[in-house]
């Protein structure tokens, strides 16, 4: 008998039958003999239909009550696959993150998992119950109801998975496991059977949305196996075809080290440029930029500075789309005659292309592939990030289906 999580999203648990169905996957994992903890995710489109509601009475609702707003829809999902299970003869307890509790910091609307008391749910995994905590939230040190962010019920999955040292953390969502790309994009992509939490890391910080990164971080940093998987298909499927479909997130990288390629291509249309001309070219000057963006809580993730022309440089950074008109106006309103800077020029028009793969570290030539496909379809580069294993370029949105298609193919990523 071993200790397994499910994790379900909003899809899968996207109405009344579709909750049922889960009901009877969870169900027969614990007629096997397991000990199961499910994390659900709110109803599919429940919370932007709840943060919706807050925007319509002001365009500034405090962090503080968005978090107390959006933790509803989790609350929801939990209570009503307990009583689906219930329905079925199953003995089963729904909690919210701050009943168990998980703890958290208190940044409202991007909270970070502190730590999670898991004496109550092991007494009641230890009386047979199925146990179903809320994904996505928790609680500060104040009392407070905090939420994680979007995707943060990956991260509550994979937490929670790692403070009851579970056996595997099952990821179900409404795709199949991981992908070379998106097949949406793609038609050729083809399914991954095994991926190392290295690569995951890489791909679901460079766009790939089948995973949260903090979850990624989390399985990598705890050693929790992790499987992707789907929850579309029949519930009642043999449990040993079940445990083995998907894609499993794999610490070993040997079976991968000797691939002359990539595992896979990542792409994010949530991008935006920001450069700030003429700054004096001297040191601490991409602190005196980056500081005030950071302590604004703008992630900031592609940067260059140009060479050092009669004492002045261009210096660029890229940040969530989302988050552009904020750093910007930051940018425009206290950095820039604070430093006696030029123009301050942006571009919310951009996307993230990256070839990813643990073989690079063995390979010469992709650097060079990657650029020769794309300039063959005329795409330019505006800027470039590189790690041991990616190589991502800053294009314009317009060529980034383009360039995803011509890079896999270039990689031969279909061919398996």
């Amino acid at each position: 008998m071993a200790l397994i999580v499910h994790k379900y999203g909003g899809t899968s648990m996207g109405s009344t039958e579709r909750i049922r169905n889960v009901a009877r996957r969870v169900a027969k994992w614990h007629d096997a003999g397991h000990q199961i903890v499910v994390v659900p995710s709110a109803m599919s489109g429940e919370t932007n239909r709840l943060l919706g509601l807050a925007k319509e009475i002001t365009g500034t609702p405090a962090p503080r009550e968005l978090d107390m707003l959006a933790s509803t829809g989790e609350q929801a999902s939990v209570a009503l696959l307990a009583i689906a299970l219930q329905a079925i003869g199953k003995d089963a307890v729904s909690y919210t993150g701050w009943q168990v509790p998980v703890i958290t910091d208190n940044a409202y609307t991007k909270a970070r998992i502190q730590s999670i008391d898991d004496a109550k749910v092991r007494k009641d995994l230890e009386a047979g119950r199925i146990v179903i905590i809320t994904g996505f939230q928790g609680i500060d040190g104040d009392g407070n109801i905090t939420t994680l962010g979007r995707g943060g019920s990956d991260t509550s999955a994979v937490a929670v998975a790692a403070a009851l040292k579970a056996a595997e953390c099952l990821i179900y969502t409404d795709v199949d496991g991981v992908y070379t790309t998106d097949p949406r994009v793609v038609s050729d992509a083809r399914r991954l059977k095994t991926v190392t939490f290295e690569e995951m890391l890489e791909m679901a910080s460079l766009g790939s949305k089948v995973l949260q990164i903090r979850s990624v971080e989390f399985a990598g940093n705890y050693r929790v196996p992790t499987r992707v998987l789907s929850s579309l298909t029949d519930p009642l499927m043999s449990l040993e075809e079940e445990a083995s479909s998907g894609t499993l997130i794999s610490f070993e990288e040997d079976t991968h080290m000797e691939q002359a390629t990539i595992t896979g291509i990542a792409f994010s249309r949530d991008e935006a440029k920001i450069t700030v001309m003429g700054v004096p070219d001297k040191p601490g000057i991409a602190y005196q930029i980056l500081g005030p963006v950071a302590d604004a809580n703008v992630e900031v993730d592609m940067i260059i500075q140009n060479q050092s022309v009669e004492g002045k440089t261009d210096f660029t950074f890229t940040v969530p789309r989302g988050d552009y008109e904020k750093a910007l106006n930051l940018i425009n309103d206290s950095v820039k005659n604070k430093l006696g800077a030029g123009n301050v020029i942006g571009d919310a028009k951009v996307s993230k292309v990256s070839v990813v793969g643990v073989g690079m570290r063995s390979h010469v030539g992709i650097a060079s592939q990657m650029f020769r496909t794309l300039s063959e379809e005329s795409i330019n580069i505006q800027m470039i990030s590189t790690s041991e294993i990616k190589i991502s370029v800053l294009i314009d949105e317009k060529y980034m289906e383009l360039a995803v298609r011509a890079l896999h193919k270039a990689f031969g990523l279909e061919q398996g």
